[in-house]
């Protein structure tokens, strides 16, 4: 009795992602397959796979995405389901970009035709390729864009070219995505100063 009440009070309070349809802008073509759906824009076009125990209907320019029960895993894949479509949609009509900076001195990235090559302060230089369908972009010596109709793509590429030198908590020294917020650290001699 009382696992039941409880399980319609969470089921009252979980995310409903998944119900929200999904409108298909103009200029965006939405075709369905049992296993996939295929989404071409003016970016490109992207091929997302579903999962067999969730539904998807196109209804007069509005993809809905339909679970089987209530069971957690429905839930979960109901709602993941419903946002790599939203995505995908994204994605070929405004893309998606990612910007890091280089921090530190001497730090500097260059273009070399569509691949970067980063100077980080290591004895030899670190040259990224892109995937297929990602751009890399460099403006000035610290900046890189990232651009892309796949957002998994897009932050792929990002996150390998931050991982070649992570920025340094201690000396404000790696790469960093743009937006992303460091926690600066005193470090042991300005804790010996005070």
């Amino acid at each position: 009795m009382f696992g039941e009440s409880n399980g319609k009070a969470r089921e009252k309070t979980l995310s409903r992602v998944g119900r929200k349809p999904i409108s298909v802008p103009p200029g965006v073509q939405l075709s369905l397959d049992y296993s996939q759906v295929t989404v071409t824009g003016p970016k490109g076009t992207l091929i997302q796979k579903l999962h067999p125990e969730v539904k998807v209907t196109l209804e007069n320019g509005m993809v809905l995405v339909e679970r089987l029960s209530p069971r957690k895993f429905h839930r979960a894949v109901h709602g993941l389901t419903r946002s790599l479509i939203a995505n995908a949609i994204v994605g070929v009509t405004d893309g998606y970009t990612r910007s890091l900076d280089l921090m530190g001195v001497g730090y500097r990235a260059q273009q070399n035709g569509n691949n970067v090559v980063l100077n980080v302060g290591y004895s030899h230089s670190v040259e990224i390729k892109p995937v297929e369908g990602v751009i890399i972009t460099v403006e000035g010596n610290n900046k890189i864009h990232v651009q892309g109709c796949s957002k998994e793509e897009v932050g792929g590429v990002a996150a390998k070219i931050r991982k070649v030198r992570p920025p340094n908590a201690y000396k404000e020294k790696g790469i960093k995505y743009s937006d992303e917020v460091l926690r600066l650290k005193p470090g042991k001699a300005a804790a010996r100063k005070a």
